[in-house]
């Protein structure tokens, strides 16, 4: 993703990796919301919707009992375009940015290690081994997205604080022959002490598997899936039958997060910067949405488009996004997993009362929806944005509401994200403008923005009233809108004013203008 988002911006990036291809693991499962966004802007969305699969919901099991069952189809309609959690492997994942990267050039460099990186000023040596042969050369900048065990993180120095969850779970891949399961819904199953987690998986009959490992099996040298189906029959009652295994493995998690995403001219990103309990599937998704803050503030700096400084940003903004989800799946997980009576007692009867009244209430389903999709993300504190409005509801540093918009010129329907897929900054006029001002609009993107700044107008109309709405526009007012590149808004007025756009470009982004 990080070399996607380069790409897309301009910056031709070396990608080396020690693998020596794609991986045929697939990892982490669900695609959230604010990914599927990223990848309709990439235009490769179509691919992953026809290669994977919709969850439908989830159900919650206590002692082989259904205690509890949530509907996740289209809760968030409306919100975004993609109102759904979306299962699809992290191999599949891999495999649909390796073809964008080839697509556009990029070659991965497979079976290549980073020996050493050392740090001289402006830029950054770095040593590489493929085989038996060894490369130095210096770059401008490294960005580490070499996992928990990121040798760009220890080569930095960098402290990987937090700790280990004391439990030790399974993982599998299987094709199974089971009726009590269905297709689309994740099937929780608890039991004291013990827990267990089925997702079905695109392909037919296809479902991961997870779950804790009793005491007498940690630890144990070659563990193979037929032990533990003793166990998982314990947890769920059912008796499972395995039509073919594609792949298991035992695992311990982790919550830590690095002390600094960022040192000098060395980034860390995804499991490098953080890594967390599977709780909510967010462990992916938050990786690529770094990659997407990242991507674009650093193709700008290198491109000689935007100052140095905006760098800062990045570890501003995610760090206490990473920080909140540490804190939130380290307390859900433990919760999940925890052997005290009280927590026993909470899980078995409290539990699943209250989250029956909480999908009730379509104010409570909204927020967990924002929350568990990524889309309630923002970045209201950072110093790159600038809040010039009385509205209340959207500020700046929001993630750019999904509303569909009307284009009465065109006749045809589209969709504020729509009007943000070319590269650069989008500067959106709701309000009604005399053609002089537009034409004056037109021109002073032309002389100083260029290929940097986008344009999109829309005056008011029956159609789009719901906009104007949702912007808290009325009596003939209006509002300026200038989004970023990762569709997070930078600044919002409520006059469309030519010199504090200026001013926010050039002094709060740093976004230099165009040559004359």
């Amino acid at each position: 993703m990080m070399a996607a988002q380069l790409l897309r911006n301009g910056v031709q990036p070396v990608i080396i990796d020690i693998k020596q291809g794609p991986t045929n693991q697939s990892k982490a499962l669900a695609v959230q919301a604010r990914s599927l966004e990223i990848y309709r802007q990439l235009g490769i969305v179509d691919r992953a919707l026809h290669d994977g699969k919709r969850a439908g919901g989830m159900v919650l099991n206590q002692d082989g009992k259904e205690v509890a069952s949530l509907s996740l189809i289209d809760e968030g309609e409306r919100r975004t375009l993609f109102p759904f959690v979306f299962l699809y492997q992290q191999s599949k994942n891999e495999r649909l940015l390796l073809d964008f990267l080839t697509l556009n050039c990029c070659p991965v460099y497979w079976d290549t290690t980073l020996v050493s990186l050392k740090q001289n000023g402006q830029q950054v040596e770095v040593e590489l081994q493929s085989g038996t042969d060894i490369t130095t050369f210096n770059c401008d900048y490294v960005v580490g997205a070499d996992g928990a065990h990121s040798t760009v993180r220890k080569q930095l120095n960098i402290p990987f604080t937090g700790d280990t969850y004391a439990n030790e779970f399974f993982l599998a891949d299987l094709e199974l022959d089971n009726e009590e399961l269905t297709d689309t819904q994740v099937q929780l199953y608890r039991a004291r002490g013990a827990m267990s987690a089925f997702f079905p998986l695109p392909e037919h009959n296809g479902y991961r598997v997870i779950g804790n490992l009793t005491k007498d099996k940690e630890g144990k040298f070659n563990l193979q899936l037929e032990e533990v189906l003793p166990h998982l029959k314990a947890i769920t009652g059912i008796d499972i039958k395995v039509v073919h295994e594609h792949w298991f493995t035992t695992y311990k998690l982790h919550h830590r997060m690095a002390d600094k995403f960022r040192l000098q001219n060395c980034f860390l990103i995804g499991d490098a910067a953080h890594i967390h309990s599977p709780v909510g599937g967010q462990g992916m998704n938050t990786g690529l949405q770094d990659a997407y803050n990242l991507g674009w503030k650093l193709a700008g700096v290198v491109n000689g488009q935007l100052k140095e400084t905006i760098l800062n940003s990045y570890a501003a903004e995610r760090m206490p996004v990473a920080k909140e989800l540490l804190a939130t799946t380290d307390r859900l997980f433990k919760t999940i997993i925890s052997a005290n009576w009280f927590w026993v007692f909470f899980n078995k009867w409290i539990m699943p009362w209250g989250l029956k009244f909480f999908w009730k209430n379509d104010t409570l389903r909204a927020v967990f929806f924002k929350r568990l999709s990524q889309i309630g993300i923002s970045y209201r504190d950072s110093k790159i944005n600038l809040h010039l409005s009385s509205a209340k509801n959207i500020k700046a540093g929001d993630r750019l509401p999904y509303l569909k918009v009307f284009d009465e010129k065109k006749e045809v329907e589209t969709d504020l994200h729509e009007w943000c897929s070319k590269p650069g900054f989008t500067l959106i006029v709701l309000g009604k403008l005399k053609e002089l001002d537009l034409f004056t609009l037109a021109k002073w993107i032309t002389q100083n923005y260029t290929g940097t700044l986008n344009f999109f107008y829309l005056p008011p109309s029956a159609k789009n009233n719901h906009v104007f709405q949702q912007f808290e526009i009325t009596g003939g007012k209006m509002k300026a809108l200038i989004v970023r590149p990762d569709m997070h808004i930078g600044l919002i007025n409520d006059v469309v004013d030519i010199e504090i756009m200026d001013n926010y470009l050039n002094n709060v982004v740093g976004l230099a203008k165009a040559a004359i």
